[in-house]
């Protein structure tokens, strides 16, 4: 019942996870109930193709869970680059993820046995817990800020300028409930411009570009830059190197698991501008590779650059052909 007074009002409210209006929706959790589970169900059903989903998904299969991936599209992690998204559909298979994409669940009942969710086409699945990582939406519900005179985006996001400042002069917004790049090192970012801007004297716009990114599934996939297909439409032109190779260290354990790296340059410059990787500690090499992006760096000095033997991250500069692809 407090009433607060501010120069300044800062809405940093962030995200809710999305729930369909489906029959038996309140059988199903969300990623927010997923850590406060009893026991660790025997088969789940994870629907869903973003970040969280696949890594529910690699968790609950870690874990040991017979675990069932669907999605309603071609292919899950829209945005990251299509052989990466491709290499990744591979290696969760192998390791015995059940993944079904173009499936659009109908409902949920409860049986003897657990729970079935049912799909538009009449097929079903069987699971004892379905988890639900559909999207987010932004936290604005009950906050007021229409009837001040904020402006919301069509999505129901906080629309702001490149200053995080919304419709109203002294009201700002960062992170998830403006929607732009929903990660949380980009939420601090945002927070540290904004400070410098209203209380150092050094007004900082938000710079959202080569933000490098990771998805902590089993492999990890990690990204900076652009994608081929979203290069080439800014672009034209471009030298696209990629690889995918079974790592040395494999040819002791004998596993199967495939490592994919693959550069984009454009051609014109010869500029790196997007580097991806699914493999082992990808998250870690991709944070490394992120700082050359971020300095404009050319294939020229990737090349000039000395691998260190024998590790993954050293393809990365030793990459010489690039591939055929008009």
């Amino acid at each position: 019942g407090k009433t607060y007074t501010a120069e300044h009002l800062l809405v940093a409210t962030g995200g809710w996870p999305r729930m369909p209006a489906i029959p038996g929706i309140e059988l199903a959790i969300s990623s927010n109930e997923a850590f406060h589970l009893k026991e660790l169900p025997a088969r789940v059903l994870v629907v869903g193709g973003g970040y969280i989903a696949v890594e529910f998904a690699g968790i609950f299969s870690g874990l040991g869970a017979r675990v069932v991936l669907v999605h309603r599209g071609e292919l899950f992690l829209r945005g990251f680059d299509d052989d990466v998204r491709a290499a990744l559909a591979v290696e969760m298979k192998q390791r015995g993820i059940d993944l079904r994409f173009n499936m659009k669940l109908a409902r949920i009942e409860r049986t003897g046995a657990g729970l079935r969710a049912t799909f538009v086409d009449g097929s079903a699945v069987e699971a004892d817990q379905i988890l639900f990582a559909i999207g987010r939406d932004p936290s604005v519900a009950g906050l007021g800020l229409e009837e001040i005179g904020v402006a919301l985006a069509p999505d129901g996001s906080v629309a702001v300028d490149a200053y995080s400042r919304t419709s109203v002069p002294n009201v700002f917004a960062i992170g998830d409930v403006t929607n732009r790049l929903n990660l949380t090192p980009v939420a601090i970012h945002e927070a540290m411009a904004l400070a410098r801007t209203l209380f150092g004297g050094q007004p900082t716009p938000v710079d959202h570009e080569d933000v490098p990114s990771a998805v902590f599934s089993n492999p990890q996939v990690a990204a900076v830059g652009l994608t081929e297909a979203a290069a080439r439409a800014r672009y034209g032109e471009l030298d696209v190197y990629l690889t995918s190779f079974r790592a040395l260290r494999h040819t002791l354990t004998g596993r199967d698991e495939k490592t994919t790296m693959k550069l984009v340059v454009d051609r014109a410059s010869q500029r790196v501008v997007g580097a991806h990787m699914v493999g082992p500690d990808a998250a870690e090499i991709l944070q490394g590779v992120a700082i050359a992006l971020k300095c404009r760096a050319t294939k020229a000095q990737f090349d000039a650059t000395v691998g260190i033997h024998p590790t993954a991250a050293e393809e990365f500069v030793t990459l010489r052909t690039p591939l055929a692809r008009g």
